[in-house]
């Protein structure tokens, strides 16, 4: 499989990833689309009980939900591997969270365009306990409702933080955001470290 180039410095030669983001959002189908190895997933049917919180009105074709995690791997270059783990997404299983993100180099924050409300509290979770974040839009039917500028602008993430699109059933689209994602978590994990000065340098100035 041929590399690709991460541009920051510093990599690190093995890198954990969380893949959250609100429910159906196409977490489980991301982590499947790049893992050179079989999903570990806790993917459960759908049950009665569930129908009044678990709205799949857009979703009609979901019948199970993750109610653990999902575990994938992908070597992205030769000397970096990254561990994919994927989020559970209804507010009943948000206490699995912290659990999830110990050690976590970075984090994918999932977005359907078409419920975008449902990302607000993935949002302020990672804010919250600092890790770097990279908001990416899944592209169910192959378009936006949206622009990215709307859809940012919606979301109200800080300037620094990449909005990004994907189709999560696309292999090569999902490895490319990875790179986007491992290049952003270093850079703001380089700007943490150096003195002020020194960050605004590295980063272009701006």
């Amino acid at each position: 499989m041929p590399s690709i180039p991460i541009r920051a410095a510093v990599a690190p030669s093995a890198a954990k990833l969380v893949v959250a983001g609100g429910f159906g959002a196409g977490k489980t189908t991301f982590v499947r689309a790049v893992s050179e190895i079989q999903v570990v997933d806790t993917d459960a049917p759908m049950t009665a009980p569930s129908q009044p919180t678990d709205d799949t009105t857009l979703i009609p074709a979901k019948t199970v939900t993750t109610v653990a995690m999902d575990f994938g791997r992908l070597t992205l270059q030769r000397d970096l591997t990254l561990y994919l783990f994927g989020t559970p997404g209804q507010e009943r299983f948000w206490f699995m969270w912290d659990s999830l993100i110990r050690g976590a180099f970075g984090a994918i924050i999932l977005v359907d365009a078409r419920r975008l409300a449902d990302a607000f509290g993935a949002i302020d979770f990672f804010e919250a306990r600092d890790i770097p974040f990279t908001v990416v839009v899944n592209k169910f039917d192959g378009e936006l409702l949206f622009s990215v500028d709307e859809i940012t602008d919606a979301l109200s993430v800080a300037a620094d933080v990449p909005v990004l699109t994907c189709d999560a059933r696309e292999r090569e689209q999902v490895k490319q955001v990875l790179v986007a994602v491992v290049e952003h978590s270093l850079n703001r994990r380089r700007q943490q470290v150096l003195p002020p000065a020194l960050a605004l340098s590295a980063n272009g100035g701006r």
